[in-house]
């Protein structure tokens, strides 16, 4: 029962507007809000997704909800002028699904409601049409026993195709009446077995029953599924909306389309969409049968197609937005179905957006808003190489774009499945639906031989920003053989590789060669906007870029270990580097002086291989220093435990077992199997390591703080403008930091009186465990910096060796929603999160003037992008690739607040 009584559930399409998404779903909302703006708009109200929430939270509808679905239907009835299922003309319903983020084909649509054996007679007589009649019924049944009654779907195609072939036709509509009035017994038989009840006749019924399978359906594994994959919280609930029926089954005068205002593609302005005459609902969405192109409207019929026309401007400009819509004419009138802000392509966003503001429709900050970092990270891939040698085997509809390569395989479950295992796989089918989501999720790209740019797949791919190439009908494939074959009659087995491009609809043989994206090209300044095609996409992306440049208050670093990274960061609009890993620089050649180290058993054995590192680290910081002169570099000292330097203890006991075998022990490999044993630690992430090293090994420190002091001041003498900043990691505590410093701060004032060079060298902290960021206050007395090492933050917080659970239960977690995504992609605002915001706090309480700045994987995610902006952090810094999609994030991020604070 709902807690308040005046509480309303269900609202006219005359009642509400497109600000109450909310309540009334999406398409609900939309529906509404183009019946407000006089369009033509079936009659029909909606049910609210608060009547959702307390069947799902309850198990039942709520007790005021069927009075009031009783009034709704009463007055649609007297709109309507004939009562629902009545015999001699009977009153048909949709009952559809509407969340309020779009969830394509995810959840319930039943048509037709209404019919019955006694009403199909009086549609039959009133249309003129018998064919049409039984046409809509056998829909009906197939529908309703599908998605109410949960019959196999199959059981009905099956039948549906058995009658075809006894008629000797390949399309559906060469069945008569007769035939379809067989076929309708056949299915109410499918529906008595499986079912284990009648199909109902009480038209009332069937909408009460079709009304709960909706409800029931926001709850189904591919709608779960979707909303994980899409990150939409799992509490919204989804609205009903009932409908009275108009058809585009009822001849060659009638149809069904979809259409949108904009190539959802490309971004293009013209007229895209498709249209399926003699057909009802869901057939051009499902891609059972192949569409025509909406601009052959005009030569079908010029009246409705001038009419679409205009309601697609009316709605753009309304919408200010690229509009996807889906209408019916029945025998020559135009009705509006539904309108939604459509989904498009990464490159489509970017070029909407400015196309929009050169339109006046909305300004720079809108059109920022319009865009995200995924988009742009999904620009930023590989396409395929124009100039390599390739077999093309068809072409198809480009539904989505993007370079993709795999082996073929022919259903969702194989697709997961090798997917899983490791395998890159390409997922083939005649035409997807709804069951397929985890395999479209799994696969590199999506393949079908039926559907257009408005299919299931089409759809679905777009949003997930996934390659997908639809209705490649010169491509034969069969599931069951699990095969594709050409037209030439070259078979594609299970298995194959085979390269699909979005972007042009070609499908090839083999892995195609790929080359780099225009959009890296420019960002890395080897491309410049100009006119064609991949320019006017740069050129998009230029405009969008600079004015997130202008508003953005973050600043955006890299992390980068050497001068190549470090300038190709800086090409990529990096302010610095916000995160040096010194551990890299002993890697190779240099692994050995590590050995050394570890190994001396004397002060002066460890003197001298300290000794032998210094210049090498010198110059590294040199040339380090010279590649991003004028800009900050955080060089955090040595972090990893020792260990990690020295070879792994089973093949080092095997080469010592085999060379004592042999009576020729290796002296030095005694040594370093004793070492290794010394040094082995239970858990070493949480061991000897970071500052911990620092304090035990006399002088490893100090050794990189000379190293780094030298450096600036040989930038310095060069009339360089090196800005070091000398990072302590894994502090714990601020005594452990004060002892750091106080010897660093001598090793940089011999430097300054060897070099008589003034050398100006912050020196701050990674917060990286929880007690450094409950004690941040404290810490910030002996540290110029906070640097937010979220990675191992996240570990220490939630208990989690990263490298272990992620492999072993997060799928787990994932999967029943325990996680919406893992922590380590995106930051847990309320665990991890919290932790940041209190040390920014206690930080800033003590040092007013401490930087802050976040260096974990999390300064390129989006999303975790906006929460650094939002807790007040200076910088984020993040890989050389993520750069752009940071900047981008941190703009968006301050355009959003400062819209916000406006409001």
């Amino acid at each position: 029962m709902s807690e308040n009584k005046d509480q309303k559930f269900v609202y006219d399409f005359t009642e509400g507007n497109r600000d109450l998404k909310d309540l009334l779903g999406g398409k609900g909302a939309n529906l509404a809000e183009m019946t407000n703006l006089g369009l033509p708009v079936p009659p029909g109200f909606t049910i609210t997704t608060e009547a959702c929430k307390v069947y799902l939270e309850s198990g039942s509808e709520p007790v005021e909800l069927r009075a009031e679905v009783s009034a709704h239907l009463d007055a649609l009835e007297q709109k309507m002028g004939k009562k629902l299922g009545q015999a001699d003309d009977p009153l048909l319903v949709s009952v559809r699904s509407g969340a309020k983020f779009s969830m394509p084909g995810m959840m319930d649509t039943v048509l037709n409601i209404g019919l019955s054996d006694e009403s199909v007679t009086g549609l039959a007589t009133q249309a003129g049409d018998e064919r049409f009649a039984w046409d809509s019924y056998r829909r009906l049944i197939q529908m309703f026993g599908k998605t109410v009654l949960d019959v196999d779907g199959e059981l009905f195609e099956e039948a549906l195709d058995e009658a075809k072939a006894v008629k000797k036709v390949t399309v559906d509509t060469d069945l008569d009446a007769g035939d379809l009035k067989k076929l309708v017994k056949h299915f109410k038989k499918i529906v008595k077995a499986q079912a284990g009840r009648d199909f109902p006749q009480d038209p009332r019924e069937q909408m009460d029953l079709a009304i709960e399978a909706v409800f029931n359906s926001w709850n189904t594994d591919r709608a779960k599924l979707y909303r994980r994959q899409e990150r939409i919280p799992h509490d919204l609930g989804t609205a009903v909306n009932v409908c009275s029926m108009v058809f585009g089954n009822l001849g060659p005068d009638s149809g069904t389309g979809v259409a949108f205002t904009r190539d959802p593609a490309s971004g293009h302005q013209g007229v895209y969409g498709d249209y399926l005459q003699n057909a009802q609902g869901e057939d051009v969405v499902a891609g059972i049968r192949n569409t025509v192109p909406l601009a052959e409207l005009e030569s079908i019929d010029k009246k409705s197609y001038d009419q679409l026309m205009q309601i697609m401007e009316t709605l753009e400009t309304h919408y200010k937005d690229l509009c996807d819509i889906e209408f019916t004419i029945e025998r020559g009138q135009l009705w509006m179905l539904q309108t939604r802000v459509g989904k498009r392509t990464a490159g489509a966003a970017f070029r909407i957006a400015t196309q929009l503001v050169d339109q006046g429709l909305i300004d720079e900050a809108e059109a920022l808003q319009r865009v995200n970092g995924a988009q742009l990270a999904q620009l930023m891939f590989p396409r395929f190489d124009d100039a390599a040698k390739t077999e093309l085997l068809g072409r198809g509809i480009a539904a989505s774009p993007g370079a993709a390569v795999g082996k073929a395989v022919f259903d969702s479950y194989t697709a997961v499945k090798w997917s899983r295992s490791g395998e890159k796989v390409i997922l083939i089918r005649r035409e997807t639906n709804p069951d397929d989501l985890d395999g479209m999720i799994a696969a590199e790209g999506i393949l079908t031989s039926r559907g257009g740019k408005t299919s299931h797949a089409a759809v679905v791919a777009r949003g997930m920003g996934k390659t997908c190439v639809c209705g490649a009908e010169e491509l034969e494939v069969d599931t069951k053989r699990r095969r594709m074959t050409t037209a030439s009659g070259h078979v594609i087995e299970e298995g194959d590789v085979v390269s699909i491009d979005g972007s042009t609809g070609k499908v090839y043989l083999g892995e195609v060669p790929v080359v780099p994206s225009p959009v890296v090209e420019y960002f890395e300044g080897r491309m410049h906007a100009g006119a064609d095609d991949a320019d006017e996409l740069v050129a998009a992306v230029h405009r969008i870029m600079a004015y997130a440049d202008r508003v953005r208050r973050l600043r955006v670093r890299a992390n980068a270990d050497n001068a190549e990274d470090a300038l190709r960061a800086r090409r990529f609009g990096a302010q610095g580097i916000g995160l040096c890993r010194t551990e890299h620089m002993f890697l190779g050649e240099r692994r050995e002086m590590v050995e050394k180290l570890i190994l001396a058993d004397t002060d002066e054995e460890r003197a001298e291989a300290l000794e032998a590192l210094l210049p090498r680290q010198k110059q590294d910081f040199v040339e380090l220093f010279e590649a991003m002169d004028g800009l900050p570099v955080t060089v955090r000292l040595l972090d990893p435990p020792l260990h990690e330097f020295l070879p792994d203890i089973t093949e080092l006991s095997v080469r010592v077992a085999l060379a004592e075998a042999r009576k020729d022990p290796n002296e030095n490999d005694l040594r370093l199997l004793q070492a290794v044993h010394r040094l082995h630690e239970q858990n070493p992430m949480l061991g000897l390591r970071g500052v911990r090293l620092g304090l035990v090994i006399p002088g490893l420190f100090t050794m990189q703080v000379r190293a780094i002091a030298e450096a600036a001041a040989q930038r310095i003498d060069a009339k360089g403008d090196p800005r070091a900043e000398i990072m302590i990691p894994l502090v714990g505590t601020v005594q452990e930091l004060e002892i750091v410093r106080e010897e660093a701060e001598q090793v940089i004032a011999e430097v300054q009186a060897q070099t008589g060079v003034e050398l100006k060298l912050a020196l701050g902290t990674m917060i990286e465990l929880p007690r450094a960021a409950v004690t941040a206050g404290q810490i910030a007395e002996a540290a110029e910096f906070f640097s937010f090492g979220t990675n191992d933050l996240t570990q220490t917080v939630w208990g989690f060796s990263r490298d272990d659970v992620e492999a072993s239960f997060f799928t787990a977690y994932l999967e029943k929603g325990i996680f919406g995504v893992s922590p380590f992609e995106t930051i847990d605002k309320d665990g991890v999160g919290a932790l940041v915001r209190s040390a920014v706090e206690a930080g800033r309480a003590t040092r007013p003037d401490i930087k802050l700045g976040v260096c974990g994987e999390h300064g390129g995610d989006p999303e975790s992008v906006h929460f650094f902006h939002e807790v007040g952090l200076d910088y984020v810094s993040c890989s050389p690739f993520r750069i752009p999609v940071a900047r981008l994030e941190a703009g968006r991020a301050a355009a959003e607040s400062s819209g916000s604070d406006s409001r």
